[in-house]
């Protein structure tokens, strides 16, 4: 780490530039090597100015989180040392940001005097996320910059926030468009730039707030977050720590911080999240893809107008791509286009999309009832009815319409894919796609690698994934791949503990809360019980011992598509989606494990968590066994993002201590 010295009229001003690529995280040994640099400066009685900035096109993504992950070391400097170097330096110091400055890098920022950037450059305290709070006087400094309450909003949240907003919010003195050292150089040699340590400021709720409701405030920013034994105790340790921005002394405060982030750093909670944090990095580990180049794609095509043809069609354009849907049925066609203008004007009024982007998105999608609209295109995406004979045929179809050397994908939940190339030309091509209900807002995206998958299709399926900015795992072909082939022996165990006397509603109870964001019969109420039906008519599962499944299905109980499942629906009920109890289901149960010999009983919560779990993880361990998963942490993954497994417990291998 070298300073540099420049003049700026007649002043001498020090250059202190991170550059640790890729993105000029501070890890300890970084951060020992930044004080010391502080320090050369400051020893330079000449030097009565510091300016920090980043290389790379980077600030600074802030501290290593590796770093947890290393052996304990006596002692370290971090970034919190780093930041203190700069609270202490005598010299008027200015942040001048070009791109990524998050965490410990905007709380380097916010201890200097002055704060520039450019357009482009973006700012986030993520440390929420990860089941900490900024912990080098991020929550003391941006309180007293900004005010508690929206320094609150912007620490809870996490989210990335661009240039303009945090020049709103008074994080930011200037954006510019220029290199923002230069600016810096001069504002300096114009004498324009003062010390203003944010430090010394007393920060408050605002001059028509009394100082005596900050109580209240903090009760409600506290009510209105989850409980710390359900992921709530990093957001809760944030409201507590910005709350002693206001009635604690500057340093107090910092110390508060400081044992704060000691309590969550030891916790569970946290280890839970960084290890999805690490997991989430190693996805695109995968033997025999180091090197493969991407194949560059623009115009994609998705075959079948249903709900998950359509659902994919909008995530491909809200990426940018240009999208051909095609289904030979002109009810369908219809039906998906008034589902995608219906989506994007949805997301218009909830003020989540502009207008013009929503006309943009909506413009970038045709339809057509020919299989000939996909001739040109660079891949192709089948999303129709899963059978076999079905999808065999559309793929033949295609292969005779496409550009030999067009991506061909499937978006199969359970049938080989292997047995499905065949059907294709070339079917090094050929990849498995699994997208999620609905498939333009779910995060998961399963990969799925046949036999003779190329290494660039596979980084072409990844570069995708990307751009849609969805978690992709790689899955192995094998029935049910990693999500689907585990749930269904979670919901069999449900089954199985409704035949024996625990309650549809219980069992669901009991999972929502241990953190699932459903139950596992609300979650097929919602996937649709006759897919559930379908798949055990493969032979390829064991029917349930009452035949429970079936005798729904005979019933015409779907779940929520016929407003009627496991449980009821009512329209007027939660617009329909809140399950209602139904009784009829509960003697119905009653009354086939009756036939089918099962004696009835009392289940406790215990049992039921347990023995559900255990069918994750057992069948998890089996994937693993057989290579269908590459590491326990892409099931991890994959169950958090796909299946709403709660994150803070880091998923079910990593919950059980795989």
């Amino acid at each position: 780490m070298d300073v540099r010295f420049v003049d700026a009229g007649a002043r001498r001003v020090a250059v202190l530039t991170l550059d640790r690529p890729p993105v000029n995280a501070m890890s300890f040994a970084y951060s020992a090597e930044i004080v010391e640099a502080l320090a050369t400066a400051e020893r330079d009685e000449a030097c009565s100015a510091l300016i920090v900035c980043g290389a790379g096109g980077t600030f600074s993504a802030g501290a290593d989180v590796g770093d947890f992950a290393a052996p304990p070391v006596d002692r370290p400097v971090s970034v919190r040392d780093v930041v203190a170097a700069i609270g202490r330096s005598t010299q008027v110091t200015i942040a001048a940001i070009d791109g990524a400055c998050l965490g410990g890098g905007l709380e380097l920022a916010l201890a200097c005097d002055v704060r520039i950037a450019t357009e482009r450059s973006t700012f986030a305290l993520p440390e929420v996320r990860l089941g900490l709070l900024p912990g080098a006087g991020g929550t003391q400094r941006l309180p007293r910059a900004i005010g508690p309450q929206a320094a609150l909003e912007f620490a809870l949240r996490g989210r990335t926030q661009d240039a303009r907003r945090c020049l709103e919010l008074g994080i930011l003195d200037r954006v510019v468009e220029e290199n923002p050292v230069e600016v810096a150089l001069k504002s300096l040699a114009n004498g324009e730039v003062q010390k203003r340590r944010l430090a010394e400021i007393t920060a408050s709720l605002g001059p028509s707030v009394p100082a005596q409701a900050l109580p209240f405030v903090v009760a409600r920013a506290h009510k209105a977050l989850p409980p710390e034994d359900r992921g709530g105790r990093a957001a809760h340790a944030i409201v507590d720590a910005v709350a002693a921005a206001v009635t604690m002394p500057f340093d107090e405060g910092l110390a508060h911080e400081a044992r704060l982030f000691g309590e969550l750093a030891a916790s569970g909670e946290s280890a839970a999240l960084r290890h999805l944090f690490f997991a989430e990095r190693r996805l695109t580990d995968v033997p025999g893809l180091d090197g493969a180049t991407a194949r560059p794609l623009q115009h994609a095509g998705v075959l079948g107008a249903g709900t998950m043809g359509s659902g994919i069609a909008l995530a491909l354009a809200q990426a940018g791509y240009s999208v051909t849907v095609v289904d030979p049925d002109d009810g369908a066609v219809e039906r998906a286009r008034r589902t995608v203008m219906e989506t994007l004007a949805y997301r218009v009024r909830k003020g989540n999309l502009a207008q013009k982007d929503a006309w943009e998105m909506g413009r970038s999608i045709a339809f057509a009832d020919d299989v000939e609209a996909l001739r040109t295109l660079d891949l192709v995406i089948e999303a129709i009815v899963e059978k076999l004979d079905a999808k065999l045929a559309a793929f033949r179809k295609l292969d005779a319409v496409v550009a030999p050397d067009a991506i061909l994908a499937t978006n199969t939940s359970t049938l080989d894919i292997d047995e499905l190339a065949s059907a294709v030309g070339g079917p090094e091509r050929f990849v498995g796609l699994h997208f999620f209900v609905p498939a333009n807002i779910m995060p998961l995206l399963e990969i799925v690698r046949g036999e003779r998958t190329s290494a660039t299709t596979l980084a072409t399926a990844f570069a995708l994934a990307k751009r849609l900015r969805k978690k992709a795992v790689v899955s192995g072909n094998a029935f049910g791949f990693i999500g689907n082939r585990m749930i269904f022996d979670y919901v069999r165990e449900a089954i199985a503990l409704a035949e024996e006397g625990a309650g549809v509603a219980h069992i669901d109870r009991v999972m929502t809360e241990f953190g699932f964001a459903m139950g596992p019969f609300a979650m097929s109420d919602l996937s649709g019980i006759d897919v559930a039906w379908h798949i055990a008519n493969t032979g390829r599962l064991g029917a349930d011992r009452s035949g429970i499944v079936g005798h729904l299905v005979n019933l015409g109980r779907l779940g929520q598509k016929t407003s009627a499942g496991y449980y009821r629906y009512d329209s007027s009920v939660g617009h329909g989606r809140t399950p209602i109890d139904d009784p009829a289901v509960e003697a119905l149960f009653a009354e086939e494990a009756q036939r089918a010999g099962v004696v009835r009983r009392s289940v406790a919560d215990e049992e039921i968590r347990e023995r559900l779990l255990r069918a994750l993880i057992d069948r998890g361990r089996t994937l693993l066994e057989d290579g269908v998963a590459l590491r326990a942490g892409d099931i991890d993954i994959a169950y958090v993002y796909g299946y709403g497994f709660p994150p803070y417990r880091g998923g079910p291998m990593w919950y059980a201590g795989v």
